[in-house]
């Protein structure tokens, strides 16, 4: 649109009555619908159509001219440079009562109306209408967000939360999106939010009225109905922005939420992973805030994944029942296989998996059935084929220091954090890094921590028991005889390869493209001059002569 005619809606605007003005912002609204690149040239005028359009809407003006007027705002939201007029208290304020949300001003009447509150069709669309708009103008202004913190606005939106029973989709799907969206920008809120006005415990409830819960015991949901219908679309979208709130709201400290509501929120969790939505994406997205969340809660109370006495369990577990600890490893393995993106895709699940392992014997127990099973082939390096181990060994050297070192952590915790553990099922080569971090290089146990595990240990196969001495301990497996190439060298041969290779050494060790090292007393590693001058350790507790 030109310069032109945003100054002929100006004077118009200022002019025309309701019915004109009206018609006048549906046609710049077709005309814009899909304009999110806009001329810069034009951002004077396009600021004053801001504060026209809200102009506009300070006056008693029938709700279609409303809506149209909050669709015209939208569109203009979408450039963060025009937003000064909207990003003020009067402009909020004016957002906030369309969307009938309560603020913390005196006197104000811009409150949300209770349930029981009958509305029509347009005035619902306003309501939804001034949702959009709000979110677009908090997430491109800090100055909107300040305005919205200063006027209690996630006050509100958790006054809304309330009436989740009852709202229609798009105005829960919106007033859940600006409030991931406020404790997503406004870190200082998230704990207003749950000391004072209890976000945690009313996301939850929505949770459980999206997921349509039916609570069988303390923490356990009932099973879904295998034959019933995958969750409706709308049903997981809601859930699914419930979900990113929800998490941000989790990120730091409890905020006085005791074990009780984390455990609540567990369990919803664990009914999440067991559900199915209309497509597999979806159904991979849902997963995927599922895994987030369960990350923020402590690990203690993530026992209910498996603590579902109703349904009962396995008996080589105790009782406990795994599926959805299956559905995290399937989930897992997908993400793996997926090749891409494995810092956002796959270390939330890898570190999730790491967690519940540290803080409950049984899951590692299955875990590591699944992933590390009794060795029976050692013939095959670990870190080739198609199991689940050789994909999670493969990772151990990754490019990606973060998700190598995620991947690292998984394996050592579900080897009880024992050295010889780990290195008979990947390799001494592979766990190098893991090894050099953790100062294990000098073949020391594991530094475990506070971590208890049981004293229970694997039984090896008759396999691996027969094949352990022939066993390459750098590559992890048996290798073939490989032919020795200065066999049919003579003596002098011998003698130049050998001054040939220490030149190479020496020039390489000059130019810092190497540097030899050694390994300290201590397990860590060290330029070796300093190893080789480090004084052996005091032995004169010790009772040998």
């Amino acid at each position: 649109m030109s310069a032109m005619d945003l100054n002929n809606i100006l004077s118009q605007l200022e002019t025309v009555n309701e019915e004109e003005t009206e018609k006048l912002l549906q046609q710049y609204n077709r005309q814009n619908s899909h304009t999110f690149a806009f001329d810069q040239n034009e951002e004077a005028l396009r600021s004053k159509l801001c504060q026209g359009v809200l102009s506009v809407l300070g006056r008693q003006v029938q709700p279609s001219c409303q809506r149209t007027c909050l669709e015209t705002l939208r569109i203009l939201s979408r450039d963060k440079r025009v937003l000064a007029p909207v990003a003020t208290k009067e402009g909020m304020l004016t957002l906030g009562g369309k969307a009938r949300l309560h603020t913390g001003e005196e006197g104000d009447d811009n409150q949300i109306n209770s349930q029981e509150d009958t509305q029509s069709d347009e005035e619902e669309r306003v309501v939804i209408e001034a949702l959009k708009c709000l979110c677009n103008v908090v997430y491109n202004s800090p100055a909107a967000q300040q305005v919205s913190v200063d006027l209690q606005m996630a006050h509100g939106l958790c006054a809304t939360l309330r009436t989740a029973r009852t709202w229609h989709h798009e105005v829960g799907l919106f007033t859940l999106r600006l409030l991931f969206l406020l404790s997503a920008l406004r870190p200082d809120v998230r704990g207003v939010l749950r000391r004072e006005w209890h976000a945690v415990r009313l996301l939850t409830e929505v949770l459980e009225h999206t997921l349509d819960v039916r609570w069988v015991g303390p923490y356990e949901v009932a099973r879904p109905d295998p034959q019933a219908l995958p969750l409706p679309a709308e049903d997981n979208e809601r859930a699914m922005e419930a979900l990113k709130a929800l998490f941000n709201l989790t990120l730091s400290d409890a905020g006085g939420e005791d074990d009780h509501q984390f455990r609540l929120i567990a369990a919803i969790l664990r009914h999440l992973l067991m559900l199915k939505t209309e497509t597999e994406e979806k159904t991979e997205e849902a997963h995927s805030h599922a895994v987030n969340l369960l990350n923020n809660l402590p690990g203690p109370c993530l026992d209910v994944l498996i603590n579902v006495p109703v349904q009962g369990g396995l008996e080589k577990y105790g009782g406990k029942n795994m599926d959805a600890v299956q559905v995290l490893l399937d989930f897992m393995e997908k993400r793996i296989d997926k090749g891409s993106n494995y810092k956002e895709g796959l270390t939330p699940v890898l570190s999730l998996l790491t967690e519940v392992s540290r803080h409950h014997r049984d899951i590692r127990r299955y875990i590591k059935a699944q992933v590390l099973p009794p060795l029976k082939d050692v013939k095959i390096r670990p870190e080739i084929g198609t199991t689940i181990r050789n994909k999670l060994v493969r990772l151990m050297t990754h490019v990606d220091t973060g998700v190598k070192q995620m991947a690292e952590e998984f394996l050592f915790v579900l080897c009880k954090e024992s050295v010889n553990n780990l290195l008979k099922y990947t390799g001494y080569g592979n766990a190098a890094g893991l090894l050099a971090a953790r100062g294990l290089l000098a073949g020391q146990t594991g530094q475990r921590g506070e971590t208890q595990y049981s004293e229970d240990e694997d039984s090896d196969t008759e396999e691996y028991k027969s094949a352990k001495p022939f066993i390459n301990p750098i590559t992890g497996h048996v290798e073939e005889p490989m032919p020795n190439p200065i066999e049919e060298m003579t003596e002098e041969q011998k003698e130049y390869e050998a001054q040939k290779l220490v030149n190479m050494f020496d020039k390489l060790s000059r130019q810092n493209v190497i540097r030899p090292m050694g390994v300290r007393p201590d397990g860590t590693l060290a330029p070796l001059e300093e190893t080789l001058c480090d004084p052996p350790k005091d032995n004169s507790e010790s009772d040998s002569d």
